[in-house]
């Protein structure tokens, strides 16, 4: 059963009025953005939403919980940890945070002062920027070396899914070096030729995936 607490309503008889009552609260959409990378532990959230108070955290957790939209599970011994997960319900949001995501970024160029680039934040730009008109019949795996951390992309049949960490078996590794060689090829300012040729990233791999992920990638 669905609960929403009547402070939050707002006495609209509307689904966009109804969806904002569950997830309208400051901090819910960005916990819902690092949750679609996988099951995290508190101080998992915590670390990729270092600006949240951890009451705060807490509170939010509970209410995605009451929604139904997220929930929590014990990890098997020896790990003794619990960790929070999307349910399928709330995996229903990826598309709508999709174009949340897609339109902000139209307003993006550099980080303000105090902007921190977490690794939950390059995934959703990675699901952002995917063009899967661009993908047909594509299966492969890149992973992405940002330096900080490493995400992995894994495109079966043009359906993408990203992940914090390595890829098991990588097609192609994508090394930043210095700069910001990702964003541009992203953005379409520099070619691959111009990356790989300038020393600002390295590849392991086939060097032809990486035109493609230049397609397939696009903001």
């Amino acid at each position: 059963m669905i609960c929403i607490m009547a402070s939050r309503q707002y006495g609209q008889f509307c689904g966009l009025a109804r969806a904002m009552e569950m997830v309208g609260e400051r901090w819910n959409m960005l916990i819902i953005r690092n949750l679609l990378t996988g099951a995290q532990r508190f101080t998992d959230l915590h670390r990729g939403l270092p600006a949240i108070p951890t009451n705060i955290l807490s509170a939010r957790l509970k209410q995605l919980e009451e929604t139904g939209l997220a929930t929590r599970r014990a990890l098997p011994y020896p790990e003794r940890a619990v960790v929070y997960e999307l349910t399928d319900y709330g995996r229903d949001l990826e598309p709508a945070l999709i174009a949340l995501g897609r339109w902000g970024a139209r307003t993006l160029a550099e980080p303000r002062p105090g902007e921190l680039v977490t690794a939950e934040a390059v995934a959703m730009s990675f699901r952002t920027a995917y063009r899967p008109e661009a993908a047909g019949g594509v299966t492969a795996g890149y992973e992405v070396r940002m330096g900080d951390f490493t995400l992995r992309l894994q495109i079966t049949d043009g359906e993408l899914m990203v992940g914090i960490g390595p890829h098991s078996a990588p097609d192609l590794v994508i090394e930043r070096l210095t700069g910001h060689p990702v964003r541009e090829l992203m953005s379409g300012a520099r070619s691959p030729n111009e990356l790989l040729h300038d020393g600002s990233m390295r590849v392991e791999g086939d060097p032809a995936l990486l035109s493609r992920f230049a397609e397939m990638f696009r903001f």
